[in-house]
């Protein structure tokens, strides 16, 4: 009778009373514990990567805040089968007993999220989730040591409570000794150490190539101490605080900054809550709405918010200012794809500043390098010489993305472009190291692990615009170099024809033989120079500018557009026939 009660109970299903027994709320940290692998800490290779990023990024942004030139020692001790043990130990301005175990054991704690700045951390979630890593893998606390300029440097144990997501600190005790930065050692199982292209080794290389300013160095477990050292000693300018600017807002997130302004008036709000928004644009803005402009920001209504968001589309505004986003710079980019690479040619392109959608101003760098070393080293021919592939090497604020290649836009937008036309029919297989570099005070990465950058429209426009400017000038660079190789290969001909000619000719004239080669040789040498002079005026044809370059892209997109909506009338054609 109880068996068939259950039964009878099953099929009629719980009530509403019955599930709101089983309504629960979860920290972020709980989450995160059950889906470790949207913070990038999936797979033995990526997840140990992942942490050597976590922490050296972290590292970077505190130092260059600070203004010290980073100091950088990352170490990988085998400890077993699968089991490690990573010590990063930075020169920075370390960290105070009230802060550090939210730093390193709290999700969603810490000095970026709230903060529209240029930095490479963003979540406040990378630290902590490898905190949390250790603790479930291991069982094990991690160590921090921490030193500041007031007081003495300390040492502390920091694990977390994923219910509460809050840390837990233990064995706290001050150090009688000095100590300046913050040094972290956490051990993890279920990791693996490999030399390859998604490697501890391989992400510090590509850190030091954007990072020019820093020194750091990598102890493998081997034993092997490899340094990259810095090849500059200026701190980058410190990033400022940004406001959004108003050609890529919202009507959300206007609607959410205006029911926190301390403003009373809406204008005020305007003004002081956004990038470039004057008093000639609030005069702008105030014809094209139906309301009073001195209306309480906190009482503005969606309907209002979307007056605001139409007029702004229609007002001309500045560009995005830019001492908030600070780039590589194309000096520093050449210098290290120069040190590392060795290229034959290499060209480096800023793009002005833009905007993509909520209103976040980011800027686009991007360096190609072609010949010499550059490229990735493949599996040798038949005949045992080495061949080189492309290389692709993707940034976002100066932190190396070497996984979920094919998902980000950076990869995307380099697919995108007809290499052909730039002189390259084999692309895949060609010496080319292609540095791009995002930066932003707002990354929008795909995921939690910060390895792909979404494909944003005015992303994707101003990468394309960026690579085919640095295609053309591989072109020029290219054609030369074949022209060159045939003006050689025919000098060397008819070099040697003329030496057979003025023999031929002084038997026929009884003229010597070495005056009329040395007027044959004259007449090839000016033949020569004629066509060296012709070359020089077609490159400088071929040269556009970044107004002619914009002009070609548009042109290209309305035919794109043209040609997309041609196949589709003529599929909805065929539909209706059908």
């Amino acid at each position: 009778m109880a068996e068939e009660k259950t039964i009878q109970e099953h099929e009629i299903g719980l009530s509403a009373e019955d599930i709101a027994k089983e309504f629960k709320e979860h920290s972020v940290a709980e989450f995160f514990k059950k889906n470790m692998q949207m913070l990038g800490l999936t797979g033995k290779i990526k997840t140990l990567t992942t942490i050597i990023h976590e922490y050296v990024t972290n590292s970077l942004d505190a130092c260059e805040e600070a203004k010290i030139l980073p100091d950088i020692e990352v170490q990988i001790k085998e400890l077993g089968e699968e089991y490690y043990e990573i010590t990063v130990k930075d020169n920075g301005p370390g960290l105070t007993k009230e802060t550090v175990g939210k730093a390193l054991g709290k999700l969603l704690a810490g000095t970026k999220f709230h903060r529209m700045m240029q930095m490479r951390g963003q979540q406040g979630i990378g630290a902590a989730g490898c905190t949390m890593l250790s603790q479930i893998t291991t069982g094990k606390a991690t160590s921090v040591i921490t030193g500041t300029s007031k007081g003495k440097p300390f040492s502390a144990e920091i694990t977390i409570d994923p219910k509460k997501n809050e840390p837990k600190l233990d064995n706290i005790s001050e150090l009688d000794k000095e100590f300046h930065g913050t040094i972290i050692r956490a051990k993890f199982k279920g990791v693996k150490y490999v030399n390859s292209e998604q490697a501890p080794m391989e992400y510090l290389r590509r850190t030091a190539v954007a990072n020019p300013h820093a020194q750091i160095t990598l102890i493998e477990p081997s034993g092997q101490k490899i340094i990259f050292k810095r090849t500059l000693k200026e701190v980058p300018a410190r990033p400022v605080e940004m406001k959004p600017h108003p050609r890529g807002v919202a009507i959300d997130d206007l609607i959410t900054l205006a029911k926190y302004s301390d403003t009373r008036k809406v204008s005020s709000f305007l003004k002081n809550s956004f990038d470039r928004v004057g008093d000639k644009a609030l005069e702008e803005l105030a014809k094209g709405i139906s309301f009073d402009m001195n209306k309480d920001p906190r009482q503005l209504g969606w309907d209002e918010a979307e007056e605001i968001i139409k007029q702004f589309k229609k007002i001309t505004f500045i560009a995005p200012r830019t001492d908030g986003l600070i780039p590589v710079g194309e000096e520093r980019i050449q210098k290290s794809l120069q040190s590392i690479v060795n290229p034959e040619f290499l060209n480096v392109v800023t793009r002005k500043p833009s905007v993509y959608s909520g209103g976040f101003p980011f800027q686009i760098e991007v360096g190609i390098a072609y010949g010499g070393d550059a490229g990735r080293v493949a599996e040798a021919n038949e005949e045992g010489v080495s061949q080189r592939k492309i290389e692709i090497m993707r940034f976002a604020n100066r932190a190396p993305l070497l996984f979920d290649t094919g998902g980000c836009a950076i990869t995307k937008a380099v697919q995108s472009i007809d290499w052909k036309r730039y002189g390259m029919k084999d692309f895949e297989n060609a010496p080319l190291t292609i540095f791009v570099n995002l930066i932003s005070v707002h990354i929008p990465y795909t995921s939690a692990g910060k390895q792909a950058i979404s494909d944003e429209d005015e992303i994707m426009e101003e990468l394309r615009l960026a690579l085919m400017d640095t295609g053309r000038r591989i072109y020029t660079f290219i054609g030369r170099q074949r022209r060159l190789a045939e003006k050689e290969a025919k000098r060397k001909m008819f070099y040697k024809y003329a030496t057979e000619v003025a023999y031929a000719v002084s038997e026929l004239t009884g003229k010597t033989k070495k005056d009329i080669e040395q007027k044959l040789h004259s007449i090839v040498l000016k033949h020569l120079k004629l066509e060296e002079q012709k070359e020089k005026e077609m490159d400088q044809k071929s040269e556009m500018s970044e107004e002619e370059i914009e002009k070609e892209y548009e042109k290209r997109k309305a035919r794109e557009k043209k040609d997309s909506e041609k196949k589709q009338k003529k599929k909805g054609i065929s539909g209706g026939d059908e």
